[in-house]
């Protein structure tokens, strides 16, 4: 019985180094293609600026009647954070991969003793790695540029914790599951642009969640930048807000299960999508 375990051992050590080594590929070719850096890491925080520019001129705003006044940067930026959430995870992995299945990169790869398990760790190792220096831009333009004050307390750091990592994940997933929808490399953009760009727009990132219709939010719930979102507005709002939510709290136990969901259907979807050839092949 014991035998099988330093085969596994070192089955499992060659996959993770193999993760690692993809991983490093992955970031030195992100951080050289200009376009992707700007859309994908850049694009929040100049958001951030544009809408804290645009709806602060006149001061601090408030969200509704019975919640304090903060300023506009304050109050988009749990928005930016889940649309950078979004774009490093969701929008990113979808594109580049079927770029990459398209030309060729990936049937290449399917040659090498490079397996899938390692791919994706090599993906997810760079999303992880620039969704944790684009939040920390982002933080860092929001206290020191629009004055934005960060949380204080170990809870709300910590809140902040598991909803960036339970979310980045579950966006690199479903990115990596929407990645065998497009046909080719030239429709990737047309086909996961729109899906992003819509998901933001009927997520409470661009307007407030609680000035859209019961039905849109009610519709809008059921995908995961909603609850990215949710828990985000509990960490960097004050806890009068709370009251806009729809049920009228935060309701951080609801933002964990459907995140934890939705990162298992993107496991499942994606190990079932996946393919290191493309369709036509």
């Amino acid at each position: 019985m014991s035998i099988a375990t330093p085969g596994t051992t070192a089955t499992l050590g060659t996959t993770l180094a193999l993760g690692a080594h993809r991983a490093g590929y992955e970031l030195r070719g992100y951080f050289r293609s200009s376009d992707t850096l700007f859309f994908t890491f850049l694009f929040p925080v100049l958001m951030l600026g544009l809408f804290s520019t645009v709806f602060g001129g006149s001061g601090d705003i408030t969200g509704g009647p019975g919640v304090p006044a903060i300023s506009a940067a304050q109050l988009y930026l749990p928005g930016m954070m889940a649309a950078g959430l979004l774009l490093s995870g969701f929008q990113n992995l979808a594109i580049d991969i079927a770029t990459e299945r398209s030309d060729g990169t990936l049937k290449r790869l399917g040659g090498t003793p490079l397996s899938p398990v390692s791919y994706f760790a090599g993906k997810l190792g760079e999303v992880l790695v620039t969704g944790l220096l684009q939040a920390a831009l982002l933080l860092a333009a929001a206290a020191f540029i629009f004055h934005v004050p960060l949380p204080s307390t170990v809870e709300a750091w910590g809140t902040f914790a598991w909803v960036f990592l339970l979310g980045l994940t579950a966006s690199a997933l479903l990115g990596i599951a929407v990645s065998a929808l497009p046909r080719s490399a030239r429709s990737a953009s047309a086909v996961v642009v729109p899906i992003g760009l819509v998901l933001q727009f009927v997520s409470g990132v661009y307007l407030f969640f609680w000035l859209l219709p019961d039905w849109l939010q009610n519709l809008a719930s059921v995908f995961p930048l909603v609850w990215m979102a949710r828990g985000l507005r509990a960490v960097f709002l004050p806890a009068e807000y709370a009251t806009l939510e729809p049920g009228g709290e935060w309701n951080l136990g609801w933002v964990a299960l459907v995140l934890a969901g939705w990162l298992v259907i993107g496991v499942i979807v994606s190990r079932l999508t996946f393919r290191w050839n493309r369709r036509d092949a």
